[in-house]
C-alpha cells in the first residue's frame, strides 16, 4: 500500500498540492536524465574516483574539469613551479583534462598546483577535486599535495548501528578549538583527550565542524576552498579517520557539517573562476554572489555542478565513513532571495515562485543518494524557514531528510530571556514554542547552538548571569543572580530536551555553562587564541560551580538515553498555570514537573494524574547539581482521590526548579 503524501491531509497545504506534486516530478525527471543507463545515483556520483589525482601502475593521473581553460599546466618543485609542456594536460572532451606522468616524478606528501589558461588570461588554481590541500606556516600559500602513504589507513571499528527508535544526541563540535592551549587543536587530540569526555557525557553522535578545507580559519569552516579534502590545520587524513574509528568503537555516530549553500570567493584556493569563468559552478551575474555571506552561489541548475555535489556526498561516506551530514545554510539554497529578511508567516511564502526549483531538486538528490550509499545514515537540515516536507521521507513526498533543526527553539529563548522579567514567563507559551513542529517531521532540539556563542552575541549562562559569572562562580560565594542562572539553565535544557521532537544537540561545553564568547584569531584581537578554546579546566574544578551544570548535563543524557525517551510520545500538559508558572506534562511513563516561579515554592500542589505511585528519578535541585536539596528523594508519591472524584497528585514543587517523576 503506498503511503499518503505529506501534505494530501494538511488543510495548510490543500492548495498548494500542484507545485508540490511538480517539485516531486522535477527531481525524477531530474534523476532519470542524470543516470541514463546507470541504475542508481550512488553509481553516478562517483566523479572523486575520475577526476583529481589517482595511482595507476607505475604512473599518476590527473584529471580536471575546465570547459573555459585553453592550456592547463601541473606544477611543482619538478619543473621549478614554472609552466613546461611536457607537463601539459591534454583536453579530451566535455571540457574535461587528463595528464599522465611517471610515478617517480611524484611521491607522498609532494606539493603541486595547477596553471589553468583561459581566453584573456591565466592563474594558478588548487585542483577542484583536491582531496589534500596545505598552508605553508611561513609564505601562508596554499597548494595541493600528494597524500598516498605506503600504509593505507586499516580501519578497525565498525559504525554502529541504529537502534529501532534512534534519537540523536548530538555533541557539536569544532576540532580546532577544542583544546585549552592558545592554538589550534587537532584530529589526534580531540580522539584522545575529547571523545573520552563524550562518551562519559553520554551523547550518542558527534557533528564535526569546519572538516572541509577552507583557507581564513575565522570562518568557523563555512567558507569551503576545497571540497574533497580535509582542513590540514588540524592534522592528516588518517589522523581524522582515526578519531571517526575510535568513536564507532564507542557506540558514538559521526556527522559532518557538509557546505553545499555557497563557496569562498578566493580564486587560488577555491574554485571561483577556475577556468577564468564566474559562471562554470556558480551562478552568473549577481545571482552568484550571496549578498550576506560574501561568497560564492552554486548553480544547482547544472548537471555537472550536480556531479560535483553529489560525489562530494558520497565521497566522505565511503573514504572517511562519516555516518552522515548537518547540511548547512539551507535556508539559502531553497530560497532565491536566500530568505534574507523573512519572517515566514505564512504557507504562501513557501510556493510564491521564490524558490530554486535546482536547489530543492538537488536536496532531494543527495538525500536519496545519501541513504542509498548509506541506510544507516543521518541527515540533518540547518534550516529555519520552516519549508513543509523538508525533515519528510521521499516516500511521502517529502525532501529527505532524517531531522530538521529546531532553529525557533534558541531564537524564543533568547528573546524570552532579554525581553522578559522571569516572573513574566508565560509557561504555556514556553511550551507551545518548545512543541510545535509539524506531525509529519523529526526535529532536533537544542537550547543554544554555537551561534549563539559568536561574538556579538551570548550564551544562555552569559544572558542569565552576565558579569556575575566573573566573580561569583566559586562555591563559597553566594549570590543570587548566578544561582538563579544556574538553576534556570538546567531548567531551559531540561525542559527543551523533555519537548525534544525526535533529538537534541549542545554545543561543546555549553554543557557547563563555559563562559564568554567565542571569537577566532584575526587583526581586530590581535590573532589571539584567547576566544577560541575551551575551558575545560572550569568543569573539572571541585571549587568552581560549573561542575554542578556538567554533572546535571550527564545524568540528564544518561536519564533519557537509557529509556529512549524522546522515542516516547509527548502529551499535552496537565497543568500550564500562568499566574504560578507551573508547567506538568507527561512523557510515556514519566511525570515532568516545572516552576519558573523566581518567588514560590508550592506545598500540596494538586493536579490530576493517572492513578498510582510516583518516585523522583531526575531533579534539577539535587545537591550534587549545585542545588538546594529541597525534594525527598526517598519519598514515594500516592495518588489520591480529589474532591471531583478523580485521581491526582499532591507534590512539593520548589521554586526555580524541574525534576521528574517515574510511575512505578
Amino acid at each position: 500500500m503506498q503511503e499518503a503524501l505529506f501534505f494530501e491531509n494538511d488543510p495548510y497545504l490543500s492548495g498548494f498540492s500542484t507545485p508540490i506534486m511538480g517539485r516531486i516530478q522535477r527531481a525524477r525527471e531530474k534523476e532519470q536524465e542524470l543516470l541514463g543507463p546507470m541504475k542508481s545515483l550512488s553509481d553516478f556520483a562517483v566523479g572523486y574516483m575520475y577526476y583529481g589525482l589517482h595511482k595507476k601502475k607505475n604512473k599518476w593521473i590527473f584529471r580536471e574539469w575546465a570547459p573555459n581553460a585553453e592550456k592547463i599546466y601541473l606544477l611543482g618543485d619538478f619543473c621549478e613551479w614554472q609552466t613546461r609542456e611536457e607537463y601539459a594536460f591534454r583536453h579530451t572532451e566535455n571540457g574535461n583534462w587528463e595528464l599522465e606522468v611517471p610515478e617517480k616524478l611524484l611521491k607522498h606528501e609532494d606539493l603541486y598546483r595547477l596553471h589553468i589558461c583561459w581566453p584573456g588570461g591565466s592563474g594558478d588554481r588548487i585542483p577542484a577535486w583536491g582531496r589534500r590541500v596545505v598552508q605553508d606556516p611561513h609564505t601562508n600559500i596554499f597548494n595541493a599535495q600528494v597524500w598516498h602513504p605506503n600504509k593505507p589507513y586499516t580501519w578497525k571499528n565498525k559504525a554502529p548501528q541504529k537502534t529501532k527508535n534512534f534519537s540523536p544526541l548530538i555533541y557539536e563540535a569544532h576540532v580546532g578549538m577544542a583544546t585549552e592551549e592558545y592554538k589550534v587543536g587537532t584530529w589526534e587530540e580531540f580522539r584522545k583527550n575529547v571523545l573520552p569526555m563524550i562518551k562519559k557525557a553520554g551523547y550518542n553522535t558527534i557533528q564535526l565542524m569546519a572538516v572541509q578545507e577552507h583557507p581564513y580559519y575565522g570562518s568557523f569552516g563555512y567558507h569551503v576552498s576545497s571540497f574533497f579534502a580535509a582542513s590540514s590545520r588540524f592534522g592528516t587524513p588518517d589522523e581524522l579517520k582515526a578519531l571517526i574509528d575510535d568513536a564507532h568503537g564507542m557506540g558514538i555516530f559521526v556527522i559532518m557539517d557538509i557546505v553545499h549553500s555557497h563557496a569562498v570567493k578566493n580564486e587560488v584556493e577555491g574554485i571561483s573562476r577556475y577556468d577564468g569563468t564566474t559562471y562554470q559552478f556558480f551562478h552568473e551575474g549577481t545571482r552568484g554572489d550571496h549578498p550576506a555571506w560574501d561568497s560564492r552561489c552554486f548553480d544547482y541548475g547544472k548537471n555537472q555542478v550536480l556531479h560535483f555535489l553529489l560525489s562530494n556526498c558520497k565521497f566522505w561516506l565511503e573514504e572517511y565513513l562519516f555516518d552522515g551530514y548537518r547540511f548547512d545554510g539551507v535556508t539559502s539554497m531553497l530560497f532565491n532571495d536566500h530568505g534574507l529578511g523573512s519572517a515566514f508567516t505564512g504557507y504562501k511564502q513557501y510556493f510564491d515562485g521564490n524558490q530554486d526549483d535546482d536547489a530543492i531538486v538537488y536536496l532531494k538528490l543527495a538525500n536519496k543518494l545519501i541513504h542509498q550509499v548509506n541506510p544507516q545514515a543521518i541527515s540533518v537540515a540547518e534550516e529555519m524557514s520552516g519549508m513543509p516536507g523538508l525533515a519528510t521521507p521521499a516516500s511521502k513526498g517529502g525532501y529527505g531528510f532524517d531531522y530538521r533543526l529546531a532553529m525557533g527553539i534558541p531564537d524564543f529563548w533568547i528573546k524570552t530571556i532579554k525581553e522578559k522579567r522571569l516572573e513574566f514567563w508565560q509557561v504555556g507559551d514556553i511550551f507551545y514554542n518548545l512543541s510545535n513542529k509539524r506531525p509529519d517531521e523529526q526535529t532536533i532540539h537544542y537550547a543554544e547552538s554555537h551561534d549563539q556563542a559568536l561574538v556579538g552575541d551570548k550564551t544562555l549562562i552569559f544572558w542569565l548571569m552576565d558579569k556575575e559569572m566573573y566573580y561569583n562562580m566559586h562555591v563559597s560565594n553566594q549570590n543570587i543572580v548566578v544561582e538563579n542562572g544556574i538553576a534556570l539553565h538546567k531548567l531551559i535544557r531540561l525542559l527543551t530536551l523533555a519537548t525534544a521532537g525526535n533529538g537534541y544537540l549542545n554545543f561543546m561545553g555549553n554543557e557547563f555553562g563555559h563562559p564568554e564568547w567565542i571569537d577566532f584569531p584575526g587583526l581586530h584581537n590581535n590573532w589571539s587564541y584567547h576566544y577560541a578554546r575551551r575551558q575545560w579546566s572550569l568543569a573539572k574544578n571541585k571549587e568552581l560551580r560549573y561542575r554542578f551544570l556538567n554533572m546535571f548535563d550527564r545524568e540528564m543524557i544518561r536519564f533519557f538515553k537509557k529509556r529512549n525517551l524522546i522515542a516516547k510520545p509527548l502529551a499535552y500538559p496537565k497543568v500550564q498555570n500562568a499566574d504560578d508558572q507551573v508547567l506538568i506534562f507527561e512523557r510515556g511513563k514519566y511525570l515532568f514537573v516545572f516552576n519558573f516561579n523566581p518567588f514560590r515554592s508550592f506545598t500540596d500542589y494538586g493536579f490530576e494524574a493517572r492513578k498510582g505511585k510516583y518516585r523522583l528519578v531526575l531533579d534539577t535541585d539535587n545537591a550534587d547539581f549545585g542545588g538546594f536539596g529541597r525534594q525527598d528523594t526517598q519519598l514515594i508519591h500516592h495518588s489520591i482521590k480529589n474532591h471531583h472524584g478523580n485521581d491526582s497528585l499532591q507534590l512539593y514543587i520548589p521554586s526555580l526548579t524541574g525534576f521528574v517523576l517515574e510511575k512505578l
